[in-house]
């Protein structure tokens, strides 16, 4: 398999220091764009990131016939007033999982949508079947056919949605689509995470009707239109975590600016539980680790449980702390696939089934890794900013899908970090002569 030209060449053994501003989240950019085409009027949308899978999401509203004009580099104004009933299938939104987003906002608008089945990062199943549960209950119907999910309904009307699992992708999109059906919709089960409360709000500040976002009830009393809005996108507390996580492997000083506290609470928690040093503020978070760090327990939950999409860093930390941890995958199951590259820069991690058993080594080596996933490929920056000599994080298109600046941020933190092409003689030269030193 062909890896990308570029990757990060990376020295580690440089504590990061200093203060960095986080990006506004991805995770609540995508549903917010993909619902801003659901008025003729134009919407406006502050903060969004300046990462791949927002550009992708945007290329495929603009396929379909939205207008899209890019204010200033996090800053976007969107009609969707000449929306062509057409399939989303363009090339760029294959690659995201936050295209099935455009379902319910095409669906809620038009009464259909044909959408392309996405792909995203491969860290397990993550079926859709919540998502076509709650269309059919609006009345929807769902077929899929050549790779494309179809939904259509004559119309749509409030019903009863109690999600098996909880599913912030079926919650966001089941949301979308009953803000513009007849009558109340009820969701229960539903996800809490900030991102779903901030589509919740985006809408609302459209004119729609939703409450109790944030709980496991949503109520959405649907209406016949949409107006247009200004609105600015929540940070990303992944973002935010990943550089805390970063602070902590590194035996670091680092302010985080920009963010919410309050979405940090379980990263929060777990970093004071190890040995390290939290303050917060009101809009920002330091994290101070002076000394080794010890071990714990962890199983990912939805919010406001551990994340995740944190699973990933907080495993390399604890690889590096004192004593045994226990780590407990349970949201999806195929989430472990980078353990073989940290074990290849020398952690001690033995998976079994969803949980990983981390017995902490003193240090990691550096060593050329490839990033599997956008979470895990962080995690591996973060692993080889801590490792002793040189290291190579190769295929980092995957976080460049979700992360802003993140070589330059770091370097501005103390780290040495570049993007290099694996193509250039010089670093075919130089690169035997790094992974040996």
């Amino acid at each position: 398999m062909r890896l990308d030209m570029d990757f990060y060449s990376i020295r580690g053994g440089n504590p990061l220091s200093g203060e960095v501003e986080i990006a506004g989240a991805k995770n609540a950019a995508l549903p917010i764009l993909a619902a801003s085409i659901m008025t003729n009027e134009t919407v406006t949308v502050e903060n969004v990131p300046d990462v791949s899978d927002i550009r992708a999401i945007l290329s495929a509203i603009e396929h379909i016939g939205a207008i899209v004009e890019r204010v200033d580099r996090h800053t976007y104004r969107i009609n969707g007033s000449q929306i062509k009933d057409e399939p989303v299938d363009d090339e760029a939104v294959k690659k995201i999982r936050g295209s099935y987003y455009l379902i319910g906002s095409l669906l809620g608008k038009y009464k259909r949508a044909e959408v392309t089945l996405p792909k995203g990062c491969d860290i397990g199943l993550r079926p859709i079947d919540q998502h076509v549960k709650g269309f059919r209950a609006l009345g929807a119907q769902i077929r899929i056919e050549h790779g494309m999910i179809v939904a259509q309904a004559k119309d749509l009307s409030g019903s009863h949605v109690y999600l098996d699992v909880v599913s912030v992708g079926a919650t966001i999109n089941i949301m979308m689509a009953a803000s513009m059906a007849r009558g109340m919709t009820i969701i229960e089960n539903a996800a809490k995470e900030p991102h779903v409360v901030d589509l919740a709000n985006f809408l609302n500040s459209m004119g729609a009707q939703i409450k109790g976002a944030g709980t496991d009830i949503i109520r959405v009393r649907g209406v016949q239109r949409l107006h247009s809005t200004e609105y600015s996108i929540i940070p990303d507390q992944i973002e935010a975590g990943t550089y805390m996580f970063a602070a902590a492997a590194t035996h670091g000083d680092v302010t985080i600016h920009n963010v919410i506290p309050k979405h940090l609470e379980s990263l929060t928690a777990k970093l004071e539980e190890i040995g390290c040093e939290v303050e917060t503020s009101d809009d920002a978070v330091r994290v101070v680790a002076n000394r080794r760090l010890q071990s714990t327990h962890v199983k990912t939950l939805p919010y406001p449980g551990f994340p995740t999409d944190m699973q990933p860093q907080i495993t390399v930390v604890l690889g590096l702390s004192e004593g045994t941890s226990i780590i407990t995958e349970s949201i999806f199951e195929s989430r472990f696939k980078y353990v073989d590259e940290l074990i290849r820069m020398g952690a001690q991690i033995k998976v079994e089934g969803n949980t990983a058993i981390v017995s902490g080594v003193r240090e990691y080596t550096g060593t050329s890794i490839v990033a599997p996933d956008l979470r895990a490929g962080a995690a591996l920056v973060i692993a080889s900013l801590a490792a002793e000599g040189y290291s190579e994080v190769h295929d980092i298109k995957y976080i460049q899908r979700g992360y802003e600046d993140f070589p330059e941020k770091l370097r501005a933190l103390g780290a040495d970090i570049r993007i290099l092409d694996s193509d250039d003689p010089e670093v075919k030269s130089r690169s035997q002569i790094h992974l040996v030193s």
